[in-house]
C-alpha cells in the first residue's frame, strides 16, 4: 500500500494475526516419499523445512532487535508474529524428525544452515532485518502459491499437507510485520538508501536461497540414489517446469523492487479465510 504522498504504506489497519496452536502428524508412521510418492517434491519440501527452525529464530531476533519505539499496533503484531514463528519452529522440528525417521540424514543440511546463520549474525542487526524481510517475502510468495494452487500437494499425506497449509496461512497473515519494523528502523534513511539496501540484500538472498536449497535437495535425492545430471534435470523441471514454483512466483519476486513496495499491496486475506473455513469444516462433529 502507498499513501497519497507516495510514501511506503503499512499493513492493513484491520489486520488480525491469529495464533493457531496446532500440531501435525505426531501419531503417524512417517513415509519416505510423503508427497505423492515423488522423491523430487519430497526432497524440495524437506530442504525447505530443514531451514525453518534456525531461520525463524533469526527472524524473531531481527524483529525484536528493532521493536523499540514502534506504535502500539505494531508492537501487538510483533508479539503475535513471534508466537506464530515459535509454533512454526516446533512443528517443523517434528516434521524434520519424521524425515529422519523415514531414513534421511539432514545433518549436512543443518550444518550448512547453521554456518549461514552464523555469517548473518556476525553482521549488524539492521542487516539481520534486511535479510529477514527478503526471506519473509519468499515465504509469503510460496504461501500464496501453495494456498492458491493446491495441486502442489496433490497426493500428499494428509497431516504433512495440513502442516504446510497451516504454515502458509500464517505466513500470509504476518507477511507485513517484519517489513513494517524495517520501515520503522530505517525511518531516518532516504527512500533511495532504503530501496538500495533492501534490493541488494534481496539479490544476494535470492542467489543464496536458490543455490543452497537446490544443493540441499540434491543431497536428499542422492540419498535416494538419484544423482548427477538426472537429479539436476528432475529438480530443474520441478522448480521451473511443472508445477514450477520458482517460475510461478517470479512476478511477485519482481514486485519487491518496485518503489513504494509493501507486502500488503496484494491483499490475499481471502486465502486465509478459506483456509480457516476449510479447517473448521473438517473438524465439525460428524
Amino acid at each position: 500500500m502507498t499513501d497519497k504522498a507516495g510514501k511506503p504504506g503499512r499493513s492493513p489497519a484491520d489486520l488480525a494475526i491469529n495464533v493457531r496452536d496446532r500440531r501435525f502428524g505426531r501419531d503417524e508412521v512417517p513415509l519416505r516419499w510423503w508427497l505423492g510418492g515423488d522423491p523430487v517434491a519430497t526432497a524440495w519440501h524437506i530442504a525447505l523445512s530443514a531451514t525453518f527452525p534456525r531461520g525463524e529464530a533469526l527472524f524473531i531476533e531481527a524483529v525484536k532487535a528493532h521493536r523499540e519505539g514502534v506504535p502500539d499496533s505494531l508492537a501487538r503484531e510483533i508479539r503475535a508474529f513471534v508466537k506464530q514463528e515459535i509454533n512454526h519452529t516446533r512443528e517443523h522440528l517434528a516434521f524434520n524428525r519424521s524425515a529422519e525417521q523415514a531414513g534421511y540424514d539432514l545433518s549436512r543440511i543443518d550444518e550448512r544452515v547453521a554456518a549461514l546463520i552464523g555469517d548473518v549474525l556476525a553482521k549488524p542487526p539492521i542487516v539481520w532485518l534486511g535479510i529477514t524481510i527478503a526471506l519473509e517475502h519468499f515465504t509469503a510468495m510460496f504461501a500464496h502459491e501453495f494456498l492458491t494452487h493446491p495441486e502442489h500437494f496433490q497426493g500428499g499425506e494428509r497431516e504433512q499437507v495440513e502442516l504446510w497449509r497451516w504454515h502458509a496461512a500464517e505466513e500470509i497473515e504476518h507477511k507485513g510485520v517484519a517489513y513494517d519494523v524495517w520501515l520503522h528502523a530505517t525511518k531516518d534513511w532516504s527512500r533511495w538508501k532504503r530501496w538500495k539496501v533492501k534490493s541488494l540484500l534481496m539479490l544476494h538472498i535470492t542467489r543464496s536461497f536458490v543455490a543452497n536449497r537446490s544443493k540441499d535437495a540434491l543431497d536428499l535425492l542422492r540419498q535416494d540414489g538419484i544423482t548427477g545430471w538426472r537429479a539436476k534435470w528432475k529438480l530443474l523441471a520441478y522448480l521451473f517446469g511443472r508445477p514450477g514454483i520458482l517460475r510461478r512466483v517470479f512476478p511477485a519476486w519482481l514486485s519487491y523492487f518496485m518503489p513504494g513496495f509493501h507486502p500488503w499491496q496484494q491483499d490475499d486475506r481471502p486465502l486465509i479465510r478459506r483456509y480457516d473455513s476449510d479447517y473448521g469444516a473438517a473438524n465439525l462433529p460428524q
